[in-house]
């Protein structure tokens, strides 16, 4: 029952105060894992690999180590773990910039849903038009409730604090050295990988409890047959359980750094539109429900028996 409302108020924190507007933790990281990069991203293929590791090792160990030995000294502990949870998630505001994006393009406000869409994803959106706003949007929001909501929930069940700091420190350093150019594609192998490694279970969690929250058997039969079609191992199945559970398609031609992709079609159904990403948020909300309910089940067993 502790672990249910340790959740819980975390949550509960997460919806009422949103995601803290200055001198957020992961900022900190991030700006620690720049200087990493530019100290170690260097030299050939094999010794950028080999940097890329150390720099993994020494950004993510020290605070992973630091924030288990103050649970274990901590009086308190309940309330720190609370706290680290509640910094960890990013519920409220994924979906309070999801609907900022939303009411940009029901506003017709094409250059401000560019410019918000941005802050989503790291596709480039300067030239999309609006059905193209509205597919990023509705993405960005189904594959981030995996990794802002469901990724840290999930391991902070399995290790506690240290486990979900662990989480989202190597998911930051996945965003930031994940890409697949010249200057990360080896420096950032590690943190890429490690990053699939973790976000494997909750990723299909995360798609199962999308396809209870919206058309069963739709979502069920995308999962299935569309989930192995992206690069990511975890991504497909995230995106083409949730799109096929709100009866959406997404994918389709993309720009990253300037370079065009053509993303492979996940879901079925009518291209998203600007209310389609309120429906996608929703959806990770009634997931959230399905998660707290299997949570609280197994918490009452546990203490019953």
């Amino acid at each position: 029952m502790t672990l249910f409302t340790i959740i819980l108020l975390a949550l509960l924190l997460d919806f009422w105060l949103g995601e803290p507007r200055h001198y957020h933790p992961l900022v900190g990281f991030g700006r620690i894992a720049g200087w990493l990069e530019q100290k170690f991203n260097r030299g050939e293929a094999r010794k950028r690999r080999r940097f890329g590791v150390l720099a993994l090792l020494l950004a993510v160990l020290p605070v992973v180590l630091l924030v288990a030995l103050l649970i274990w000294l901590a009086e308190m502990a309940v309330v720190f773990e609370v706290l680290i949870l509640y910094l960890a998630i990013g519920g409220s505001s994924l979906a309070q910039h999801g609907r900022s994006v939303m009411a940009a393009l029901v506003a017709g406000d094409l250059a401000q849903a560019r410019e918000r869409v941005g802050w989503m994803v790291s596709r480039d959106s300067a030239e999309l038009d609006q059905a193209g706003v509205a597919r990023a949007g509705v993405e960005s929001v189904l594959e981030n409730g995996n990794d802002a909501l469901f990724g840290a929930i999930f391991w902070f069940i399995l290790l506690g604090a240290p486990g979900v700091v662990l989480y989202r420190l190597v998911n930051t350093l996945d965003a930031m050295w994940g890409y697949r150019n010249e200057r990360y594609q080896d420096f950032g192998w590690a943190a890429a990988r490690l990053d699939d490694l973790l976000n494997w279970p909750p990723a299909r969690l995360t798609a199962l409890s999308y396809i209870l929250s919206g058309d069963l058997r739709r979502g069920w039969r995308c999962l299935r047959q569309q989930g192995g079609r992206t690069d990511s191992p975890n991504a497909g199945v995230v995106m083409a359980a949730g799109a096929g559970a709100l009866g959406l398609q997404i994918g389709g031609p993309a720009s990253y750094h300037g370079e065009s992709q053509d993303k492979p079609q996940l879901g079925e159904g009518l291209a998203p539109t600007a209310h389609d990403i309120q429906r996608s948020i929703v959806l990770v909300q009634r997931a959230l429900l399905w998660w707290l309910g299997v949570i609280l089940l197994v918490a009452v067993l546990i203490h019953v028996f």
